[in-house]
């Protein structure tokens, strides 16, 4: 395997998701919820509201991360018939996003393949990425964002301008993300190299085949230096 280039999720690949910010935020809006529901519930209409928005934000009709966020939240809030304010919740999602925390294979990761052009594709707001990116030093070839292609991915738009940029063919880029819907799944539809990057040992979907399954950073590491020698 010839990889000439890295594409790289960030929140889940590089630092961490903000699976600890969620919870106590779906509990407030419980709490002072009309209607019996649970926190579960509620983070899981979050998340098809959000989900919704993303397939139909593009182009023209396109909208940044932290507006779907905002949205899709007011409308979960106005659904469970609670009090909680959205924006002031949302705003300690949006703190994460721009200091999350650093996972520890990250830096050794990016070291070992300096020599390669490295691109981080995220659907998260150019803004905050570039807050989280120099809070934790991490520097790369480029960054790219749903605001720049005004699509999110697993639609091609972000992965088709990466690769303009970079100037190579899919079969030369290995991408990598722990997203099995809009990383493996939109970069295979390119023909990109994938890595499954399954930190939280997920059971595996259904749908695009990855080349390689790990869990962390010095696993895809170690497959990436042995396919490339």
């Amino acid at each position: 395997m010839r990889i000439k280039a890295i594409f790289l999720d960030f929140y889940g690949t590089l630092v961490h998701e903000d699976d600890d910010i969620l919870p106590p935020i779906y509990e407030e809006i419980r709490q002072s919820s009309s209607v019996d529901c649970d926190a579960r519930e509620i983070g899981q209409y979050w998340w098809k509201s959000l989900s919704s928005l993303f397939s139909v934000s593009y182009g023209d009709a396109f909208k940044s991360q932290r507006e779907l966020g905002l949205q899709s939240l007011t409308e979960t809030i106005e659904y469970f018939q609670s009090g909680s304010s959205a924006k002031q919740l949302i705003g300690q999602q949006f703190e994460h996003w721009m200091r999350p925390e650093l996972y520890e294979d990250t830096l050794s990761f990016l070291t070992t393949f300096s020599h390669l052009p490295i691109f981080i594709l995220s659907n998260i707001d150019t803004a905050d990425i570039a807050a989280a990116a120099a809070f934790h030093g991490i520097e790369v070839t480029d960054v790219l964002t749903s605001e720049d292609v005004r699509a999110y991915k697993p639609r091609p738009e972000l992965f088709l301008e990466a690769m303009r940029r970079c100037g190579l063919k899919p079969e030369e880029i290995v991408h990598i993300g722990d997203s099995y819907v809009s990383d493996v799944g939109g970069a295979n539809k390119l023909g990109i190299n994938t890595i499954w990057l399954n930190r939280l040992h997920k059971r595996q979907p259904q749908g695009a085949k990855p080349d390689f399954i790990c869990h962390d950073l010095t696993e895809a590491e170690q497959w990436m230096l042995q396919a490339m020698e």
